[in-house]
Formats: C-alpha cells, structure tokens, sequence
C-alpha cells in the first residue's frame, strides 16, 4: 500500500478534488484527517470511509484562521503522534474580471486559497522537521500560467501558491520535507458547473483542451497521491501538470 501508516492532512476534503482523493488516499492504507468548512458533508465522507475499513477523521477547519490551524494540529498530534502529509486542496473560485470584481471579495479568495496554504504549511512544518520527513502538496490551476476572459482573483491567488511552493521546497529540504504543486486544468466538479451547464459552455470549455475533454477528480487525485507517496522521495520543488495539454499550446 502507497500510503500504509500515513498520517494524511487534506484540507477542502468534503467534495469534488478533495473527497476524491481521500478514497484514493484511503485505499491506500493512509491515515486520513479529513479537514473541511463543511461539516456535514465533511463527517459523511469521514464515516463513509470509515464504514469500508478505511481509517478516517473529520476535523472542521476555516483555512483562513490560524486558530483552527491551531486546534487541528493539536487534534492531530494527539491522535496520530506525526504528520506525513499536507495536501493544501481547499480554495474558492469567482469568476468576475478585475474590474468588476471588489476587494472584499479579493481579500477572501486570497485568504482561502492563498493564506490558508501559508497557514497549513506554517502548523506542520515544526512536526515534519522533528521527524526529517514529510510531503506538503499544494494545489493550484493552470489560470496562474495562463490569462482568461474570466475571474482574476482566483488566478492570481493559485499563481501565488507556486512561488510558495519554491520557497517552502528550498527552505525546508535539509530537513527531508518536500514541496510540490499539481497543477490541474478543466476538471469536471461542482467549482465550475456553472461553466459547463449548457452544451454550448461545455463544448467551448473542451475545445480549448488537446486531449478533447475535462478531466476528472480521480485524475487529479492519482498525481497527489504520486507526491505523497515515497516513489517521489526525490522529488520537489515542481509543478505537476495535470491539464490534458491545456498550457502546451
């Protein structure tokens, strides 16, 4: 098993991306924390698993405050004794341009999909470098390398995980932990139904990918799993594309 005896933190793990990668995670003999704002659907998905033999704890968490972060490393710590992985997956996406879009309402993109990654890197690191090993996943999407008609927030909030991502990989490699980015495309989750809801939407949105479609969150999933797992020990620093040929055009 990839993930046997993994202590696993997935953070926006209720749906879509996140739930997808906590049944692979689970699958693979990890020990998941299952962190989301959504309590609900966040306990359904930790008793899901837990049903089917996996191992799985729900822990409520705003990505934002560094009080949760707080609460969730202790929870953690005290339940698990380590933590071997990080997969910042939680984020919020908009779709206004920049001119219509307003500061609060940028103030609470970057804070979730920008500050929350901080804030989670920032709670594990200290545990990871006590044990000289661990594998922090940051998720991010192709508008950080890309511009678009829409949104400009969530953009610039995912392209601000990949200079994270550098300077945490640098700072942090003496100590065994590794740093990485998947960077998906179009993939095919509630984030971006509205997009996609008629056949018109759909069909612009798959025209524009070489491989002709979205993908889906276990496609997604299967490159985290990669970077948490030990067959990328000498791997970080990188940003994993995950986007059916989307940026090599």
């Amino acid at each position: 098993m990839r993930l046997s005896n993994k202590v696993v933190i997935v953070t926006g793990a209720a749906g879509g991306i996140g739930a997808a990668q906590c049944r692979l995670f689970a699958k693979e003999k990890a020990q998941l924390v299952i962190a989301d704002i959504n309590e609900e659907q966040g306990l359904n998905l930790a008793n899901e698993i837990s049903a089917e033999g996996g191992s799985a704890l729900f822990i409520k968490l705003d990505v934002s405050s560094e009080s949760d972060w707080s609460s969730l490393l202790e929870t953690t710590l005290s339940r698990f004794k380590k933590i071997d992985v990080l997969v910042n997956n939680a984020g919020i996406y908009r779709t206004e341009s920049i001119q219509e879009e307003t500061a609060d309402n940028w103030d609470r993109v970057l804070a979730v999909n920008l500050k929350g990654a901080f804030l989670g890197t920032k709670a594990v690191i200290s545990s990871m470098r006590s044990h000289k090993q661990g594998s922090i996943i940051n998720v991010a999407s192709t508008t950080a390398l890309v511009g678009s008609w829409r949104g400009g927030s969530y953009g610039a909030s995912k392209a601000g995980l990949l200079s994270l991502t550098k300077h945490s990989s640098i700072q942090n490699a003496q100590y065994g932990i590794r740093v990485n980015t998947v960077v998906p495309g179009p993939i095919e989750t509630e984030m971006i139904s509205k997009n996609i809801a008629d056949p018109e939407g759909r069909a612009l949105s798959e025209s524009r990918i070489p491989l002709g479609r979205l993908g889906s969150p276990n496609e997604v999933g299967y490159a985290i799993l990669y970077l948490a797992s030990d067959e990328s020990r000498y791997v970080t620093g990188i940003e994993l594309l995950v986007d059916g040929g989307l940026t090599a055009q």
